[in-house]
Order: C-alpha cells, then structure tokens, then sequence
C-alpha cells in the first residue's frame, strides 16, 4: 500500500474554522486518536487511564502542530493559566 501525505494546513484565524475542523478530526482518526474527542471516562482500570492521557497528550500536540502563531500564542495563554 502507498503511503499517503497527510497535511493540514495551519489554522490562523483568517481560514475557514469549520472545514480546518473537519481536517482536524479525519486526521486525528486517520492517527487513531479520535477517542480524545470523546474520552471514556467510566474506564476504572489505572491501564485504561494512562492510556486515556496519552491519547489526551497526542491529540493535543496534533492539534498544536496545525495552529498558526497567533490562534497558538492564545492557547498557551490559556495553557498556563
């Protein structure tokens, strides 16, 4: 099987919000990530847990990495606060 080229393109605030959405969750689904959308918090097991943060932890960085500098600069504002 080839192997494809997934690229989004950052968002900066002057794109279209809905459709860089939209790339954002086929490609957290492409990623298997898409379970941080959602998380199943009912899981009780400490396993499930850590498993439950390192998907958290990927989706984030997915999602940072396809942040332009400015939407980026306001949630690292509201990362450390």
């Amino acid at each position: 099987m080839a192997s494809m080229k997934l690229d989004v393109e950052k968002f900066s605030g002057k794109n279209d919000f809905g459709l860089w959405k939209v790339k954002m969750k086929a490609l957290l689904v492409h990623h298997g990530l898409v379970s941080a959308l959602k998380p199943d918090e009912d899981e009780e097991s400490s396993t499930s847990r850590e498993r439950n943060v390192e998907i958290m932890e990927k989706a984030h960085s997915a999602i940072i990495l396809c942040l332009g500098d400015k939407p980026l600069r306001e949630v690292s504002r509201e990362d450390c606060h």
